[in-house]
């Protein structure tokens, strides 16, 4: 079930309504009260999940039961190793269903093309279920964190499904943490009207950068890279910039709409994307980027390996500081091409998406060898006041504008490696970009194509720039009731005139 699908329009207010005024309501005193909230979001979770294919339920469940039992497992091994043998064992199981479905054909073709040999028999051609790299990943989450002692396990089965199968963020993220999410299934939920309001503005910003902007997009960039050899150099730096504009569209805006639900009932998610387009470098763009994936690698794979300052071998810790150093940062180096390359391939099987981890690591290792990768941890063209509030300027300056444009240039070459579908593909974009073609003038759809499109790009980035200290973009500072209220109605009636019969999917649904 998609979020800009009509289906989804008649489903959300049903389970509202439900949620709030047969579970709550109606129920109130009861002593599972509770229980019967999470129950219901359970059944309204596999019903959304279900309504692509039923028998990817089969696999959300085996990940469900498994990694709930880890927790319990855990707990009560009697031994250190016990418990690290629970955790392990869960780990290698959930990564092994997801390496089957995610991986093993990639690799099966490959040692095929290795070998010289026919590799129809090798393959499964198995569907790969929605999302499943999200609510493994949050699964995964739960046992480790269980085994650190940074939660306690939970016996409560329907609190833990409903947190692994939240819909909101079930097949797209943010990928969010035990810690975070599964307590808040275990208190009571009462309804904050200011919150769902909160919500609904949010769910409207994030239609409105996928239906209006994203989609708009990718009109234009399917064409052009539906034959790459009949277009100009201008044509294809063109498609890139608008990919650009349209995954961040796709994917912040399903970001923003699963936020927006959540909040519909009572539920508070991470943020996911901070303004990405606006950092000075490609530390802080990543710092701002797929927030909940970035961090996920960075507390579970990169500080585990060590971090920037991993721990010394004894025989180091008498060689002097330059030797130590040296050490150090080569080991610093190495978690960071680890982490951006498994970043890589977490999003699916492909040369390409390791090919683009590794361009970011690249761009990404000088900053850390010149120890600059932590110094843009605020947001650009802000001040900080004396009572701690922070003011954001109408403009950057010079040296800020010129960072940010060089950020942006180097991200926009980033995603043509990403959109690339193999690394034939790539090459005959690349050389087609540097060809004498790209000083001439682009090919361009009608003017009803191509204007309105500029102009929601843009209406997009003064939304974003403008409150780009607030939690989302569409928390209007605005005196006037009417005026505000008609902003809305302009958005709304703007999202009416893009729909497509179609429905596009989100694009990072195939991960």
């Amino acid at each position: 079930m998609l979020f800009n699908s009509f289906e989804f329009a008649l489903f959300l207010p049903i389970v509202f309504l439900l949620y709030w005024f047969v579970f709550d309501y109606a129920m109130r005193g009861c002593k599972r009260q509770l229980l019967w909230q999470n129950l219901l979001i359970v059944v309204a979770s596999y019903i959304f999940y279900g309504w692509w294919d039923w028998r990817f339920l089969i696999l959300i469940a085996i990940t469900t039961i498994l990694s709930f039992l880890s927790g319990i497992g855990i707990e009560k091994a009697p031994t250190q190793r016990g418990k690290k043998a629970v955790m392990i064992a869960n780990i290698i199981v959930n990564l092994g269903i997801l390496g089957v479905y995610k991986y093993y054909d990639f690799f099966a073709t490959q040692f095929a093309q290795l070998f010289g040999i026919e590799n129809d028999f090798l393959l499964l051609h198995l569907i790969l279920p929605v999302g499943i790299s999200f609510y493994t990943f949050q699964a995964l989450s739960y046992s480790i964190d269980v085994y650190r002692k940074q939660i306690e396990p939970t016996h409560d089965i329907i609190a833990f499904t409903a947190f692994l199968s939240f819909f909101p963020q079930l097949v797209a993220g943010p990928i969010e943490r035990a810690t975070n999410l599964l307590p808040q299934f275990q208190k009571k939920r009462t309804f904050d009207y200011a919150q769902a309001l909160d919500g609904m503005r949010q769910i409207l910003w994030g239609l409105f950068k996928k239906i209006v902007v994203a989609d708009n997009c990718a009109t234009y960039v399917d064409q052009v890279f539906a034959d790459l050899g009949s277009h100009s150099g201008s044509t294809l730096l063109l498609a890139a910039v608008l990919f650009t504009f349209q995954i961040y569209g796709d994917f912040s805006g399903y970001s923003d709409i699963a936020i927006g639900t959540a909040k519909l009932f009572g539920i508070k998610l991470m943020r996911n994307f901070n303004v990405p387009y606006f950092s000075r470098d490609i530390a802080e763009f990543w710092r701002r980027w797929h927030i909940s994936l970035t961090t996920w690698f960075r507390d579970y794979v990169y500080i585990p390996l060590g971090g920037s300052r991993p721990a010394l071998p004894a025989r180091l810790e008498v060689k002097g500081e330059r030797l130590k150093a040296r050490y150090t940062k080569w080991i610093a180096v190495r978690n960071t091409f680890i982490i951006f390359l498994l970043s890589g391939f977490w999003h699916g099987a492909n040369w390409t998406f390791l090919l683009w981890g590794a361009y970011h690591a690249l761009l990404f290792v000088p900053l850390l060898l010149l120890n600059q990768n932590r110094r843009y941890r605020d947001t650009v063209a802000t001040t900080t006041l004396p009572d701690g509030t922070i003011k954001a300027k109408l403009l950057p300056s010079i040296k800020e504008s010129f960072q940010m444009l060089i950020t942006f240039a180097l991200v926009v070459f980033g995603w043509i490696i990403f959109r690339a579908t193999g690394l034939k593909t790539l090459s005959a974009w690349i050389c087609g970009i540097l060809d004498s073609s790209l000083f001439t003038i682009p090919w361009l759809m009608n003017k009803y194509y191509y204007i309105p499109l500029a102009i929601n790009i843009l209406v997009m980035i003064i939304f974003e720039w403008t409150n780009r200290t607030k939690e989302h973009s569409f928390q209007l500072n605005i005196k006037y009731k009417w005026l505000r209220c008609s902003i809305y109605l302009i958005f709304i009636l703007t999202l009416f005139l893009s729909i497509k019969v179609d429905t596009p999917q989100f694009i990072y649904f195939q991960f």
